[in-house]
């Protein structure tokens, strides 16, 4: 007996020895930079829990799922992409959905041009323009040389400049989900992030702003000299010169937000809507400063690592960066918010999971 309690034991600690070599040893894709979170005041001031979105509505999306980014047409239709490329659009109130168009990628954020071309940020294929009768072309695939990994939003400006935030050059979307590859990059958090601009006068892509913490949302400030940008990955909200001798600085707007800012878009009267995709992890705030710990949470399998809370959260700001509103569900009804387009009657609010698009009173 005590021979098998022995080789029991060896058994065990051999086993613990082997899980431990796992966790401390086994190659991960990430190379955290340690780094210090903002502190999170969490929901109190102008982020104080409320339950505003708890009565939304849903819209059946058919067989189509994951409706990432919403836009509108000159004519008052809405847009919605889609996870396995369709495009689909609605009437005005979001009704009778048409599968109008298909990137045969992963298309994310969308805008119009003045001329009613659909801009497109396909995660997969890079920028992509959609004329009215549905035909898809690529603008660009690389800028500056540098293949554009993960194009994840744009705005149109007045004067046609297309501005691309690619939210990671190291985690794109070809190789794994476009959910897996943020996670990896929020965890490494390296500013593989850049702003992208296209000019459609010469039909080249070039770099703007690198450095970014993943880089998200992107909207024209009421001037046009700059864009606002999310960094989902440093939980605040910049503005990027775009024009002049200031091109390519950063100047933070609004930061310490209560989670991960997806899109931003411009509404009307003034408003930014943005979506806060999931409220901030404590865990992964705690170990901001502790790159090897995060690099033990990769290593964890996926069943068992931190989640994404599931909770409704969106909000609109001036162009300071002053709140004027927001709207939470902490039920998690309708998860991962990923985008916020205001009509004059409702709010159209996009997700990165599930078959509906939702739908509240403005």
């Amino acid at each position: 007996m005590r021979s098998v309690g022995r080789t029991l034991l060896v058994v065990l600690a051999s086993g613990l020895a082997a899980a431990l070599a796992y966790l401390a040893l086994w190659p991960v894709p990430v190379d955290p930079v340690a780094w210090d979170a903002p502190p999170d005041t969490g929901f109190t001031g102008p982020f104080a829990a409320n339950t505003r979105l708890a009565d939304l509505d849903t819209i059946p999306l058919g067989a189509h799922e994951g409706p990432e980014g919403v836009a509108r047409d000159a004519q008052g239709r809405v847009y919605v992409s889609t996870r396995h490329g369709v495009i689909l659009r609605f009437t005005a109130d979001g009704t009778d959905p048409v599968a109008w168009a298909d990137t045969q990628g992963r298309p994310l954020g969308l805008d119009f041009d003045t001329a009613g071309t659909l801009f497109v940020a396909d995660g997969e294929r890079g920028l992509l323009a959609i004329e009215a009768a549905g035909t898809v072309r690529l603008l660009a695939d690389s800028a500056d040389g540098t293949r554009i990994e993960f194009a994840d939003d744009l705005a149109v400006a007045a004067d046609g400049m297309v501005y691309l935030s690619d939210a990671s050059t190291k985690f794109g979307v070809r190789a794994q989900s476009d959910e897996q590859a943020s996670v990896l990059d929020v965890i490494e958090h390296g500013g593989h992030g850049r702003l992208i601009g296209w000019d459609p006068r010469t039909g080249r892509a070039s770099v703007v702003a690198r450095g970014l913490q993943f880089a998200n949302g992107v909207a024209m400030t009421p001037d046009e000299q700059a864009v606002f940008v999310c960094e989902t990955g440093a939980y605040r909200i910049v503005r990027v010169a775009v024009t002049g001798a200031a091109r390519g600085s950063v100047t933070p707007v609004l930061e310490g937000l209560p989670g991960f800012p997806d899109n931003i878009s411009r509404g009307l009267d003034g408003r930014y809507w943005v979506a806060l995709f999931a409220p901030r992890n404590a865990l992964l705030d705690a170990l901001s400063a502790r790159p090897f710990l995060r690099k033990v949470i990769v290593r964890i399998p996926m069943a068992l690592r931190p989640r994404a809370a599931e909770y409704g959260h969106i909000f609109a700001m001036d162009a300071g960066g002053r709140v004027l509103d927001d709207r939470q569900d902490p039920s998690g009804g309708f998860p991962k918010m990923t985008d916020v387009l205001e009509t004059e009657r409702w709010l159209f609010i996009g997700s990165l999971q599930g078959g509906t698009l939702a739908r509240v009173a403005r």
